[in-house]
């Protein structure tokens, strides 16, 4: 199915089961302990063995010699992998360094060797007994020091693959030389680590030469293809499956070395073999988001309206490696004639920089919603005001192209409705409660609606069950549950009549989870093979397949109704389509939009900072499950509060690794840290992005957090903060004297 034209009324459009709050399928499962995670399928190989990968103890240099023996002649030990015995391995598509590290390493704890032992406490132990020698060479590690030389990068996910690395429109300098109020700041975020609750692991087995791994893995086809690519085999010779993953936040886009390793450990011991990476080897091994240093300059009249803006990013990688891309927002969020955005990518030797829940608008938010928090306050205009007046209907870039849909200002002035945010204080630090200085803060929230093709088979049997298979997978988001509302309310049956079935390249290939693009996508192909079906169905009962309808397990046309079973016959029905995309995205800005609203409270005294309210007013499409989809704001409002308060990766700039490379140093909020939250879902329904009329929600949620947060620390102190985290060495010595 071709989604070219704007989507008709369909029976999505009932709304009987889809858009209905349903509790996940998934969560008795999950809370019963029989959700099988990566590490944990029992029944899927007899006598696995257990891997233990070895990192590289250097940021950069080459491995001069490395002794086995010790290890190999350890108790239980089956073989020792390393790049000198693996073979000619490849890399894969989506991976900026290889998995296997040797002799040339390329970034600390970089995979350099996996031993195979019996159980997993004697290769644990067997590990520790390589002897590596290292020559180590200089590395850059120093973002700030490697940005004065970097070039100009261009944004890898634009369309426009000839399009200059600069974005211009108009003549910047001059307005901005020329505007009546002026802001030009520099703000910064620290690198991130994605802290998902399960490891990356993986359990691989061969059979002759067909492999199988059971992972945590949000791209099944991804990484099946990589694994292929990196192994120099088919990838008809390689199956993935994961049905189940706890947490990803982009970590698990990608192929790992835990699969890598898995799939060579399980090779050389002739043996299937389990591989879990350990904690404190995450951060450095695999992803983590881009620190990022940004320039922003706003030009506004003495009304409020901008006239010039620019945002300037700088990021680093690995060779190879991309930008984090943090000024795409700015390219679309608000109005103004004069505009100029850039980034520049330095080459660095840090381990992996790569996507994060909403990569490129999570960073650039957090630094350009501050901006918009100063430029009003130097108009001595209301924030929420400022942003409602810079609002606009149409691509500022391209003004010929409107938006599918936007909302922006509902989210905003509902927002402010509900918060009462007519309480706040225009001065920072006026407001107390006892030694506490209390303040309030907002931001706008973007994030683009991307679109992937994806895949399903729709099975129908002779007892009425709908058996759904695609390789989609399930993060904690829900996926289950509203492909089950979608095929339900396709097909006219009970959500307790369908079954679906996730997580495995043996099904048609489905968009995957990221960019938050799975719902929407993944639902819109089940609707594409849901059609199908139903055509099938009508076709075998003898109906006019356009003017059938379904409902209550029945299939009805005129005055005539038959059973959905009756249409099965023998064995099963079976359909399957995918949805793929045409170009309404290019005709139509897709994306979507919120609202954030915080208030917070600081300790005079210490500088501790208590988030007390948090606020969220969304406008993403029909919105196909309120339950799924609060949980998944929630989360992302959870996360945003980390990035504004906390979350930092610390980069020992001599060695080049992240120092704090586990949950005892690296911090994340908990329940304690975090208070009442309240979700808002503008209703919509846009036509221009699918047949479900949906879009994503999970990562517009975190977009714009950060930046609340930090407004309301001014708000209640008075002290701006513009390098996150906000910790309390940054404003103590700053913050008004508390009688």
């Amino acid at each position: 199915m071709k989604f070219d034209k704007p989507a008709e009324a369909n029976p999505i459009d009932r709304m009987q089961v889809v858009g209905r709050a349903h509790p996940r399928i998934d969560g008795p499962l999950k809370t019963t302990g029989r959700a099988p995670y990566a590490y944990e399928h029992h029944d899927v190989v007899t006598n696995p063995a257990y891997g233990a990968i070895v990192g590289s103890a250097i940021g950069k240099g080459r491995i001069a010699s490395m002794n086995l023996a010790e290890a190999e002649r350890a108790p239980g030990v089956l073989a020792v992998v390393t790049a000198e015995n693996a073979g000619k391995l490849g890399k894969g598509k989506f991976n900026t360094a290889k998995l296997l590290g040797g002799p040339d390493i390329d970034h600390y704890h970089q995979a350099i060797a996996v031993v195979v032992a019996e159980t997993f406490e004697q290769a644990t132990a067997a590990a520790a007994l390589l002897r590596v020698e290292y020559a180590p060479a200089d590395g850059r590690f120093d973002l700030e020091e490697a940005l004065k030389t970097a070039p100009l990068a261009k944004d890898p996910n634009s369309p426009e693959k000839d399009a200059p690395p600069e974005s211009r429109m108009g003549d910047f300098e001059q307005a901005f030389a020329q505007a009546p109020v002026k802001l030009d700041e520099l703000y910064t975020t620290p690198d991130q680590s994605h802290s998902m609750m399960e490891p990356h692991a993986s359990i691989a087995a061969w059979n002759g030469d067909k492999l199988t791994v059971w992972t945590s893995n949000q791209m099944i086809d991804w990484g099946r293809m990589d694994l292929a690519t990196t192994l120099g085999i088919p990838k008809d010779n390689v199956r993935f499956v994961s049905p189940y993953i706890g947490g990803g936040f982009g970590c698990k886009l990608f192929l790992r070395s835990d699969a890598v390793m898995a799939a060579l450990g399980a090779k050389a011991a002739g043996r299937p073999v389990k591989v879990a990476l350990p904690r404190p080897f995450i951060p450095n091994n695999t992803t983590h988001r881009p620190a990022t240093r940004q320039r922003i300059r706003i030009g506004a009249g003495a009304d409020g309206r901008i006239i010039a803006i620019a945002h300037e990013s700088g990021s680093g990688d690995l060779p190879d490696g991309q930008p984090e891309t943090a000024t795409n927002q700015t390219r679309l969020l608000y109005a103004g004639p004069n505009r100029l955005t850039s980034m520049r990518l330095a080459v660095m030797d840090l381990p992996e920089g790569n996507a994060m829940r909403a990569p490129g608008e999570a960073p650039g938010m957090m630094a350009l919603e501050i901006a918009m928090d100063e430029l009003a306050e130097r108009l001595s205009l209301d924030p929420v005001e400022l942003r409602v007046r810079n609002d606009t209907q149409v691509d500022p870039e391209k003004p010929d192209r409107p938006f599918s849909q936007r909302n922006l200002v509902r989210c905003l002035q509902e927002g402010a409705e509900r918060f009462s945010w007519t309480r706040r204080s225009a001065t920072p630090g006026a407001v107390r409660d006892g030694h506490w200085l209390v303040g309030m803060g907002t931001a706008a929230a973007f994030r683009n609606n991307l679109l992937v093709p994806s895949g399903a088979r729709v099975r129908l049997g002779r007892d009425g069950l709908v058996i759904v298979e695609t390789d989609m997978t399930d993060i904690g988001t829900g996926s289950y549950t509203i492909i089950a509302q979608t095929a339900a309310e396709m097909m006219g049956v009970d959500i307790g009549k369908v079954v679906v079935r996730l997580g495995d390249s043996a099904f048609p290939v489905s968009s995957g989870s990221g960019g938050q693009f799975g719902a929407n996508c993944s639902t819109s192909g089940v609707y594409a093979a849901c059609v199908k079906l139903r055509e099938a169905v009508a076709q075998r009962l003898g109906f006019n397949s356009a003017e059938a309808t379904f409902s209550d397990g029945q299939v009805m046309s005129g005055n005539r109704s038959a059973k959905l079973a009756d249409a099965v016959g023998e064995g099963e029905l079976v359909a399957e389509d995918k949805i793929e995309w045409g170009g309404l995205d290019k005709s139509y800005q897709q994306s979507t939009f919120g609202a954030h609203f915080v208030e917070a409270a600081v300790d005079g005294f210490t500088g501790e900072v208590r988030i007390r309210r948090m606020l969220a007013v969304c406008a993403a499409g029909r919105i196909l499950n309120p339950t799924t989809a609060r949980s998944q704001v929630i989360g992302a409002m959870t996360m945003g509060a980390g990035a504004a308060l906390m979350e930092e990766l610390a980069v020992d700039k001599r060695r080049g690794f992240f120092v704090n490379h586990d949950l005892a140093g690296y911090e994340v909020p908990v329940h304690a840290d975090i208070p009442h939250q309240e979700v808002i879902f503008l209703e919509e329904a846009d036509d221009k992005v699918s047949p479900m009329k949906a879009k994503g929600v999970a990562e517009l949620g975190i977009c714009g957090v950060a930046a609340a947060v930090a407004n309301a620390v001014y708000n209640a102190t008075g002290v701006r903060v513009r390098n996150y985290p906000i910790t309390l060495d940054k404003h103590l010595d700053r913050l008004p004297e508390v009688s």
